[in-house]
């Protein structure tokens, strides 16, 4: 049996892409998961497993139809989805009245529910938010009841305010997959067992790393998982060592070439780190040549050569401060409030 994993798509969300690609990012969730469907074909997967947050918010009428026309075009594939805390089911949530396809069955229950698939001899199980947050360990007390030879468990938390998940519970459950979501970051709770996916496209810039969905087999020889990347972009969070030598225009030109030899398809976020040259300030605003930078942040130090500054304002203000951090080491908290104080003095702002 071939099953494909994905999680936390969140259809109608808008990620902050910079300039470049902002407008087109919400247009493209939806290619990728269409992409998903085409991948599911192209496998002959029997199963496609949604572990919550299809949506990013209350599904409109119109994107739910959307999604099952996508579905309809599955050839091998039974579908099997459940609600996260994004799109959780409201009273009014149009989850509670669509119809879906034959082949899609949306495990909307509160409390833990399945389905049987006889020709695969396989259960899927799964419960719903119906709150956008779950304080309660739901999943502890979650057991396969060997209904199916396969058994897996679709399971969406990990955290205190959503389904807290203990690893040795999961382990005693008897399942034999567990299919994780609201985690985006791709990584195992229990290798080879109990996996997240990940968010199947990056929608927040702390979602680094590479996106996509796991394909599963098990078979009599056991379970054998592939992590395959489709995100078209990334978010890459770059530190750059600042010289002394380095003025503004050199810093905007290093970052034009960290993002040619990276692509310029991904968003970017910098941070300057080092010692500038004392009369060099830099404008971050101004860093930003393919319109796809989120953020720079200069962390930047002037390069003040101390001993020479005490020298100069020996018995004045500027050099009985310089001399009450005597002996701090670079680097540390002390050596900091030294370089902020000594810039607030020789800017006036102390005066």
């Amino acid at each position: 049996m071939k099953f494909i994993h994905i999680a936390d798509i969140h259809l109608g969300a808008r990620p902050d892409a910079g300039e470049a690609y902002s407008g087109e990012r919400p247009r493209e969730l939806w290619d990728t998961f269409s992409q998903v469907i085409d991948c599911c074909n192209q496998e002959k997967a029997q199963l496609l497993l949604i572990a919550g947050d299809l949506f990013h918010r209350q599904p409109l009428l119109r994107e739910l139809k959307e999604v099952s026309y996508l579905f309809s075009r599955l050839k091998h594939t039974q579908v099997v989805l459940i609600a996260g805390n994004h799109d959780f089911i409201r009273k009014n949530s149009y989850y509670r009245t669509f119809s879906w396809p034959k082949h899609v069955h949306m495990l909307s229950g509160e409390t833990l529910g399945h389905v049987v698939f006889p020709e695969l001899d396989t259960a899927v199980y799964g419960l719903s938010y119906h709150s956008r947050e779950i304080t309660e360990p739901l999943y502890d007390s979650a057991k396969a009841k060997g209904l199916a030879r396969c058994e897996i468990l679709l399971a969406h938390g990990g955290d205190e305010k959503h389904i807290p998940i203990r690893r040795e519970a999961l382990k005693k459950s008897g399942f034999d997959y567990i299919a994780l979501g609201h985690i985006h970051r791709r990584r195992s709770l229990t290798e080879g067992f109990a996996e997240y996916a990940g968010s199947l496209e990056p929608t927040d810039k702390n979602d680094i790393g590479k996106h996509g969905y796991i394909v599963g087999e098990l078979d009599e020889d056991g379970l054998r998982l592939k992590f395959v990347p489709i995100a078209g972009r990334e978010y890459l969070h770059l530190a750059l060592q600042v010289k002394e030598t380095m003025t503004e225009g050199s810093v905007c030109d290093w970052i034009r070439r960290m993002i040619d030899e990276r692509g310029r398809q991904h968003m970017y976020c910098f941070v300057l780190q080092g010692k500038r040259d004392v009369d060099v300030e830099f404008d971050t605003s101004r860093m930003n040549p393919f319109k796809n930078v989120l953020e720079v942040v200069d962390e930047t130090r002037p390069a003040y050569d101390f001993e020479r500054l005490s020298e100069e304002n020996r018995g004045n203000l500027i050099g009985r401060f310089i001399e009450s951090f005597g002996g701090c080491e670079e680097g540390s908290v002390e050596y900091q409030a030294l370089c902020e104080g000594v810039e607030a003095l020789l800017s006036g702002e102390c005066l």
